[in-house]
């Protein structure tokens, strides 16, 4: 009969049969601790020592792989180890060991039912019990794969992390970039800070390869190191190569929120006020790409307050007329509010903004380093302007609260600033941000109503510099930008403003068919009966010899088709007496609508039906065309 088990033995049988974690689900696994995790197959490895001592058939075979089984137990006791003797403030990290644990776990089970199988305690055994060399072979073979990958997971960990190993272990075989990403964030966790470095380029570099890559590298926990490497202000190298990997990262809306969660919008914030502007740059852009990829990521960068530095790092150097900026203290009055709180905060550098210009500090420290900085070279700071721009424009990008936040800044000004100083990509950027903001301004009258009023030096800088745009220039985007801007704020001219109607009209007839939409589709917003001046537009834009461009147009592509025929209803219906209607036969026009396409586009059957009744009521040659058309008939 067995001896009665001993009080330790059933606290280990009790504590084993806690620890099985096929028995955990994958969230308690995550939880548990890793001692707790290894603790399992070191209690197998012990019972395996035991049965290999009471088998009686395979005799060899059991010994060898109890061999087996006492080295994966030292390596498991040696992880332990290494696990519970990491220095204060360092990070053990626990994905590849809880991984291989799993597998060796499994491993070593199948070894204690094997060895097991080979005791001889009954006749009845002797009969059920069927035990090959072949079994053997097979376990000796995973074991030997469990041996392995201990074996790379320990010479990852025994460094400290500090060095980057690119061999790759069999748990690995059929996945190399696992085990590569094991080992670069590994050195992000463990390393010195020069391997850190090289961890997060190499991260950087993996993501930006593909999206499977980005996936791994956030499921085998790269943020937090990768965000703690970024708030290392030691280390300005160290900064941008996390910054370009969390860069690379942000391409999806549940990447983005992997690094939401990871608490990342209060650290890039942090980082983006107070660091030298080769790294200000790019966090700059992480700021702009989640941004860009999600809502949540656009409120929780206002939430921490990351509008204010954008705008007062685009704004390093700009210069601004002391009349522009006295004219606008009563509408722009938190240019006031923004100088004295720089000042509390010793942010603000008294003297530079006395005389004919006004300079806004960068920050505090050793980012706000006022020689450092003016020693930078201009390309420099040229990208930190086009990044900063290229971030309010995704953080504005259909948010009304954001695009608020600007203008609440001296961020329209020094947009409008820039829109006319400078070329290229900061130019585009910030006539997209400028579009952003007046979108947002065209859904939201409390916004229009407070930035656009006609008598806002900030208002009237950025519309000054739309109509330049448009009048000006030979880049097509950032002429449609410039005249979608405009059309967003066709409620906020008076009907005296016929400087601007005369403009867009002149664009109906551009050489390029999209801009030649664009306009049509801004005048068709001053036209619109939601327009309350829309009778006084729609007198301006025939006046400026709108309506021969715009029968032009109605023989372009379907999209010219819909708005210039929407645009031509509106003319018609508001002031229909024009003859210029009628000389250019926009009765023949709408005659020469094709049936399918009203069809395809419903609003137009109601509007050309509108159209004809107000022609045909100021020109008594018209009088029977809705007849004409039955289809149009209400």
């Amino acid at each position: 009969m067995a001896a009665k088990p001993t009080s330790a033995a059933t606290t280990l049988s009790a504590i084993s049969q806690k620890l099985q974690p096929q028995k955990q689900t994958a969230i308690e696994q995550q939880e548990k601790r890793i001692e707790e995790v290894l603790s399992y197959p070191i209690l197998l490895s012990d019972q395996i020592s035991g049965a290999v001592k009471e088998a009686e058939i395979f005799k060899f075979e059991c010994s060898e792989v109890g061999k087996q089984v006492d080295r994966l137990c030292q390596m498991l006791r040696t992880a332990v180890r290494l696990a519970t003797s990491t220095a204060p403030g360092a990070t053990f990290y626990v994905r590849p060991v809880r991984r291989i644990a799993t597998e060796v776990t499994k491993n070593l089970e199948k070894s204690l039912t094997l060895v097991k199988k080979c005791r001889r305690r009954n006749p009845l055994r002797r009969v059920v019990t069927i035990v090959s060399s072949a079994e053997f072979r097979k376990l000796h073979n995973l074991l030997d794969s469990s041996v392995a990958d201990m074996k790379w997971v320990l010479s990852v960990y025994e460094a400290g992390g500090g060095g980057i190993v690119l061999t790759l272990p069999p748990i690995a075989s059929n996945d190399p970039m696992i085990s590569w990403v094991w080992s670069f964030v590994s050195s992000l966790y463990m390393g010195q800070l020069p391997d850190k470095i090289e961890a997060a380029n190499e991260l950087a570099s993996l993501a930006k390869d593909n999206d499977r890559n980005k996936q791994i590298i956030v499921e085998e926990g790269g943020i937090p190191p990768l965000l703690k490497l970024l708030k290392d202000s030691t280390s300005a190298e160290g900064q941008a190569a996390a910054a370009s990997a969390l860069y690379n990262l942000a391409t999806d809306v549940s990447r983005v929120r992997a690094i939401i969660d990871e608490s990342g919008v209060p650290t890039i914030v942090q980082v983006l006020s107070d660091s030298p502007m080769k790294v200000q740059i790019r966090v700059a852009n992480v700021v702009a790409r989640m941004a860009e990829h999600c809502p949540l990521a656009q409120e929780d960068f206002a939430r921490e307050n990351a509008i204010r530095p954008l705008v007062t790092l685009m704004s390093h150097d700009l210069l601004m007329e002391d009349s522009k900026l006295k004219s606008g203290l009563q509408s722009i009055h938190s240019i006031v509010q923004i100088n004295k709180e720089m000042e509390s905060k010793s942010l603000y550098k008294p003297g530079l903004g006395t005389s004919k210009s006004m300079h806004y500090s960068e920050g505090s420290g050793k980012g706000g380093n006022r020689k450092d900085r003016e020693n930078e070279k201009p390309e420099v700071k040229h990208k930190l302007k086009v990044s900063c721009a290229e971030a309010l424009w995704m953080l504005a990008k259909g948010n009304v609260p954001n695009s608020k936040r600007i203008t609440e800044t001296k961020g329209l000004l020094c947009l409008a600033k820039l829109v006319e100083t400078e070329e290229g990509e900061l130019q585009l950027n910030c006539l997209m941000t400028i579009m952003e903001i007046t979108n947002a301004a065209e859904s939201n009258a409390d916004l229009r109503r407070a930035t656009f009023k006609t008598n806002s030096p900030a208002s009237k800088a950025v519309v000054d510099q739309l109509l330049r745009v448009i009048k000006d220039s030979d880049d097509s985007q950032l002429r449609i930008a410039a005249i979608t801007a405009i059309g967003c704020l066709a409620r906020a001219f008076p009907a005296r403003e016929t400087r601007i109607v005369g403009p867009l009209v002149e664009q109906l007839g551009h050489r390029n068919q999209d801009v030649a939409i664009e306009a049509a589709i801004a005048l068709g917003k001053f036209t619109c009966p939601d327009n309350f001046l829309c009778v006084e537009h729609s007198k301006t834009v025939i006046e400026f010899r709108g309506v021969p461009p715009l029968m032009r147009l109605l023989k372009g592509n379907e999209r010219a088709q819909l708005h210039g025929l929407i645009l031509v209803c509106y003319l018609a219906i508001h002031a229909g007496k024009s003859d210029d209607l009628e000389r250019a036969g926009v009765v023949n026009a709408f005659e020469g609508v094709d049936r399918a396409f009203v069809a395809q586009h419903p609003e137009l059957k109601e509007l050309i039906t509108q159209a004809l009744y107000h022609l045909s009521v100021f020109h008594q040659s018209h009088s029977g065309m809705l007849a004409q058309r039955p289809f149009l008939a209400p």
